[in-house]
């Protein structure tokens, strides 16, 4: 796959308050994004993890279908999940929790979920497990330019008004994405400030995106996607912005762009942390359909936390299903689901 290369491109980094360079900027001068001037080419098989001749493993003991997380250690992995990143798993979940978790017990060569529970809580499994437990149960619902208000708000209002209070040459605009699954969200974000710097040419731009999944950042850095999750890109964008493969016996994938994935920084971040190693002049924070699986003191917590990394002016955008929730916070709310710092 191939994509043309912007002359004189560099990445100029901001830094964070760690050793960490945490955002990724776009390049100065602004650049437009080259308009694709041949057809396509297919994306590059992913480079296999180990050799494809290697003989199969042994496969693992077939799990009695029938065999049930027990309450009990349903109880304590709800509770383990919740004090660890503060989402809630209501009984309700169960039978998600067990259907996530089979994949871990034939991973793990285990018989049952006895013997899964044992382990964690008997044989001292925690320590090595709490990654994969995190990564299995936590949900990851993302699509590009979903709850689309908000990133025709961020056009055509927030960015117009935060530069105006800018007197520096070129300022650099700090965008965070605190929740950003495997990420749509940051990419749709950054397809939108591209646009926009290309056509002002007055300002360059970071964008970060955090989330505790390991999973999900793998897939978020990878950048390829089935090409029917991005069927809500407009038109435009899809040719500035995507690359398509179009294999044999292979749903269709797209990639994200390059010039694109390199204004991306993702990261590693548990919210329920009591600090965050990042910068404390962040422009605009979008922590979008996420605090619905909090409970409510950790809303609250996790809310202020990411206002102390807000700069005076910057913007909170939570999810419409949780415009509520930031009504309890010293914000001033100028949309719908959307708070600013005062």
């Amino acid at each position: 796959m191939s994509s043309k290369a912007s002359a004189g491109a560099t990445a100029i980094s901001s830094p964070c308050s760690t050793s960490i360079a945490c955002w990724a900027a776009y390049p100065s001068p602004p650049i437009t994004l080259p308009e694709p001037t041949e057809p396509p080419a297919r994306l590059p098989a992913a480079p296999p993890f180990r050799s494809c001749f290697l003989p199969l493993p042994a496969l693992a003991p077939r799990l009695d279908e029938d065999d049930h997380l027990a309450e009990a250690d349903f109880r304590r992995i709800s509770a383990l999940i919740a004090g660890q990143t503060g989402i809630k798993l209501p009984p309700a979940k169960r039978l998600m929790v067990e259907g996530r978790l089979r994949r871990r017990l034939r991973a793990l060569d285990l018989p049952g979920f006895a013997a899964y529970g044992d382990y964690l809580f008997h044989q001292g499994g925690i320590d090595d497990e709490l990654i994969f437990l995190i990564n299995a149960v936590t949900t990851n619902k993302t699509d590009f330019f979903r709850e689309p208000e908000h990133f025709e708000l961020l056009h055509r209002r927030l960015v117009p008004e935060l530069l105006s209070g800018r007197k520096n040459h070129m300022p650099l605009l700090k965008i965070w994405s605190a929740a950003s699954s495997t990420g749509a969200e940051p990419y749709t974000i950054a397809m939108v400030l591209a646009d926009l710097a290309a056509q002002r040419r007055d300002f360059r731009f970071a964008v970060l995106a955090t989330d505790i999944s390991t999973d999900v950042l793998d897939a978020g850095r990878h950048a390829v996607y089935p090409a029917e999750q991005v069927a809500p890109v407009p038109a435009g964008m899809q040719q500035r912005y995507l690359m398509h493969a179009r294999r044999a016996g292979v749903r269709p994938e797209i990639r994200i762009v390059p010039e694109l994935r390199r204004l991306v920084r993702f990261d590693r971040l548990n919210l329920m942390d009591t600090s965050y190693p990042y910068d404390r002049d962040v422009d605009i924070i979008f922590l979008r359909n996420v605090l619905i699986y909090f409970e409510k003191r950790d809303q609250s917590a996790v809310i202020s936390r990411l206002a102390d990394h807000l700069r005076q002016g910057g913007y909170l955008i939570l999810g419409h299903s949780e415009s509520m929730i930031g009504t309890s916070i010293t914000m001033r709310q100028v949309a719908p689901a959307v708070f600013q710092k005062t």
